[in-house]
């Protein structure tokens, strides 16, 4: 797949896919975009342990290599309790348990829809 053919959904599809590949827990897809000019969507999901984390955000960055996409930003990496990869039309988070209920992000944006991961 080539970077200009690829969508904002098949990018999703693709974030959930390694999400899921390294065992993500509640992963959500929210639909920022209709509320804020940020990015299109939030993934979010949680890990069980520090280890975890880095885990699915490494995969994540593995997979959108493959399809010549770096993030433009990444945050965390240090604490491995949050990690945020920007893919600028997507922003991946991935949290542990407690620093995802201490944020709870779905709330801060419940005014934005959720993408059904299956529809992807």
């Amino acid at each position: 797949m080539e970077i200009e053919q690829i969508t904002v959904d098949q990018m999703a599809k693709v974030i959930s896919d390694a999400i899921d590949d390294k065992l993500g827990q509640d992963t959500v897809i929210i639909n920022i975009g209709e509320v804020s000019s940020l990015c299109e969507y939030f993934i979010i999901t949680t890990a069980s342990s520090p280890r975890q984390v880095k885990a699915i955000a490494d995969s994540v960055e593995e997979e959108m290599t493959k399809l010549g996409m770096e993030p433009r930003g990444k945050e965390g990496y240090g604490s491995n309790n949050w990690i945020l990869l920007d893919y600028i039309d997507i922003m991946v988070h991935v949290f542990d348990e407690e620093n995802r209920a201490f944020y709870n992000l779905e709330k801060l944006w419940k005014d934005a829809s959720y993408i059904d991961i299956e529809s992807l």
